[in-house]
């Protein structure tokens, strides 16, 4: 049986022959993910197919385990491939009502209206978890938390505004150079010691509040699509949280289902022409 699975991995990972650019300012665990997939789109990845272990594809592309890691966060994120305790990640089936708030698909969906997004970080810094963000994550209230929050914008325009917690599980000091692109699984692999395994998403409709309003620059009571989002490990236990809330007089939801969204509309938060 294990030569079997050596024999299956290895045919994996010739499939999958492409190399990464160290050199690159693109991050490896990004151009890894993406090199997974592109195997997965293509098919050469099938669901239910178990992901060679981090150690064959830290070798492979001669990277840290730490590194794949985030790459398979990127994937688990993404809803390409999810993990099982104590058996490993496997290739997801296609999601079916999916909708995506990552900010990529944020990115994504104003360039291809000729726009160029901005994100402008206003703030990050360690706080100890109060009362209500102790109970969304599950720990004592004191905990050490990453809070970050900042602004999407696009020609100008403040269309999102964004606050996320991570638990601060790895003391690693953190530069606000590494936030431009602050998605909240790439935060959970980089500064915890627990991989996201599993991403909820709940949306509503609502108006927003004072510090909204400013942030925004938007009259009071305007009406914004609220989207909570909670990383859980594989254990269940949240990991981080975070808060998005997107302008409903400028941004429109749009929902694909299955794999591929970006080559119908890239963007499932999108400006409103």
């Amino acid at each position: 049986m294990s030569g079997q699975l050596s024999a299956k991995t290895a045919m994996i990972m010739d499939n999958l022959s492409k190399v990464i650019d160290k050199n690159s300012p693109i991050p490896a665990y990004y151009q890894v993910a993406k090199i997974f997939e592109e195997g997965i789109i293509r098919g050469e990845l099938t669901p239910g197919t178990a992901l060679p272990p981090e150690n064959t594809i830290a070798a492979r592309y001669g990277i840290s385990r730490m590194t794949v890691r985030q790459a398979i966060a990127e994937l688990t994120a993404a809803g390409l491939v999810y993990t099982r305790k104590g058996r490993g990640t496997y290739v997801a089936k296609p999601a079916i009502g999916d909708i995506a708030f990552e900010l990529g698909d944020f990115d994504a969906g104003i360039r291809k209206r000729g726009l160029g997004p901005a994100v402008r970080l206003l703030q990050a810094k360690i706080v100890k978890a109060g009362a209500e963000l102790a109970a969304k994550l599950s720990v004592p209230a004191g905990t050490r938390c990453l809070f970050y929050r900042y602004i999407l914008s696009a020609a100008g325009e403040h269309l999102a505004y964004e606050t996320k917690y991570v638990v601060y599980a790895k003391q690693k000091p953190f530069l606000e150079t590494e936030l431009p692109d602050p998605s909240l699984s790439s935060l959970v692999a980089a500064y915890t010691d627990r991989m996201p395994v599993t991403c909820k998403r709940v949306l509503q409709a609502a108006l927003v509040t004072e510090e909204e309003a400013r942030a925004l620059e938007v009259p009071a009571a305007t009406p914004v699509f609220l989207v909570e989002q909670t990383l859980y490990d594989r254990d269940k236990k949240p990991v981080g949280w975070g808060k998005s809330v997107y302008r409903g007089d400028r941004c429109k939801l749009t929902d694909y289902e299955g794999w591929r969204k970006e080559d119908f509309n890239p963007g499932a938060v999108s400006d409103e022409q």
